[in-house]
């Protein structure tokens, strides 16, 4: 299946892969380096993919804040999509990946 996904890389010019690479590499940063409510998840494999090393660690709220950041993120879900299908049972650890 990720051959299928990937598909549209044979296509592209070196120029267009160089592009895309950084696009991606960009989009990786963002997140690798967002703080506080900003980073939703923790995820140092994705950002070990960058030939960059990290220098410092994200700031996380504290609890009261970050579980204030939690109901409006979930909050959010609901506005944007309300017909998603919804995980039903307690959180055991999982990716958010790992739950559709």
């Amino acid at each position: 299946m990720a051959a299928e996904l990937d598909a549209d890389l044979e296509a592209m010019s070196r120029e267009a892969l160089i592009a895309e690479v950084k696009r991606l590499r960009a989009g990786i940063r963002e997140h690798r380096d967002s703080t506080g409510h900003d980073l939703c998840w923790h995820h140092p494999q994705l950002w070990g993919l960058l030939p960059d090393p990290r220098e410092s660690m994200p700031v996380v709220p504290e609890w009261p804040e970050f579980m204030a950041g939690c109901i409006k993120y979930r909050q959010s879900l609901d506005r944007e999509l309300p017909d998603r299908v919804r995980k039903v049972g307690a959180y055991e650890g999982e990716s958010p990946a790992e739950t559709e």
